[in-house]
């Protein structure tokens, strides 16, 4: 038996698919990106006039993903802690590994903080103009 969530304050996903799902104490969480809920806008993404993207900010893509993870773990009923595998999608590992790693770390490491597994994939695009995705599997 399985049992779907939407986050009120995650972003909406791009597809027909749900944020979470719950199979017996585990939650799998889908795609989770930096967009902001309501909105087109991504942070730290620059565009240009014609909606290309002209630069963006891998840390500032990379905390607005942990708010939107944090916020469909919360709420389909888990927490930060409970997370126990990670897998990482980066479009450009070369560019934005180590500024990627150094926050995860602060997020990921030390007292009291999960430690989960974590795959870190580079990928050739995500399917909206973001540099960063994060696919996340959490105990409840």
């Amino acid at each position: 038996m399985s049992e779907q969530f939407e986050s009120q304050r995650a972003p909406e996903p791009v597809g027909a698919f749900p944020h979470a799902k719950r199979v017996g104490n585990l939650l799998f969480l889908s795609g989770i990106g930096p967009r902001k809920r309501g909105s087109k806008d991504i942070p730290g993404v620059t565009l240009d006039a014609k909606g290309d993207v002209a630069g963006y900010d891998i840390a500032t893509q990379t905390k607005a993903v942990f708010e939107n993870v944090r916020f469909v773990l919360e709420d389909a009923g888990a927490r930060w802690e409970d997370i126990v595998d990670v897998q990482v999608f980066l479009t450009n590992m070369k560019q934005d590994f180590s500024s990627f790693n150094k926050l995860y770390a602060e997020y990921f490491a030390g007292s009291g903080k999960p430690n989960p597994t974590r795959t870190t994939v580079e990928v050739g695009a995500l399917p909206t103009p973001i540099a960063v995705e994060l696919k996340v599997i959490a105990m409840v």
